[in-house]
């Protein structure tokens, strides 16, 4: 569907049209639900260098689309276990959505905490409480209605839902 409205915007408005750049950001977000990495890779650059086209490489960073295209390149990078450029378009996120929104803002808020997680994992130094928590969690000493911990691939989906790495 994204393809046909896609083929439907690129020939009624262009390529460069901020409506064909952002469905071009929403088919990246789908290749990466559908485990397609280096499809949405292409569609995110693709989205990005529209934007850059169209704003500019400075304006990019007041333009909440461009900057919601270059948080999807570093969750995509971050999912790829490419952690300096993930880090690296988080930064560029960040900057963006403070200059936007200000500091304080939940976006702003979600991406720090994005580099925070980024930090620790670069450091290999996760945070003991969540470690000890998801530990609580899989044994079910915390909870117990839990009868039997869950499989180990549970745990590691549970540390890529926080952003860490296991160290199992």
């Amino acid at each position: 569907m994204y393809q046909r409205a896609l083929q439907g915007f690129e020939k009624a408005w262009g390529p460069k049209h901020t409506s064909t750049l952002e469905t071009i950001n929403n088919l990246g977000n789908l290749y990466a639900d559908q485990g397609k990495l280096i499809e949405a890779e292409q569609m995110y650059q693709r989205a990005l260098q529209g934007h850059e086209k169209a704003w500019g490489p400075d304006l990019i960073f007041t333009y909440v689309p461009a900057l919601d295209t270059i948080f999807n390149l570093g969750l995509l990078f971050e999912r790829q276990a490419d952690i300096a450029t993930a880090r690296t378009m988080f930064s560029k996120a960040l900057r963006g959505y403070e200059q936007v929104f200000g500091p304080n803002h939940a976006e702003s808020e979600i991406v720090r905490n994005k580099l925070c997680a980024l930090d620790a994992i670069l450091e290999n130094k996760a945070p003991v409480e969540i470690e000890e928590l998801t530990d609580d969690l899989l044994t079910g000493s915390s909870h117990p209605d839990i009868r039997k911990p869950p499989s180990t691939s549970k745990r590691h989906k549970l540390f890529r839902k926080l952003g860490l790495r296991s160290r199992t």
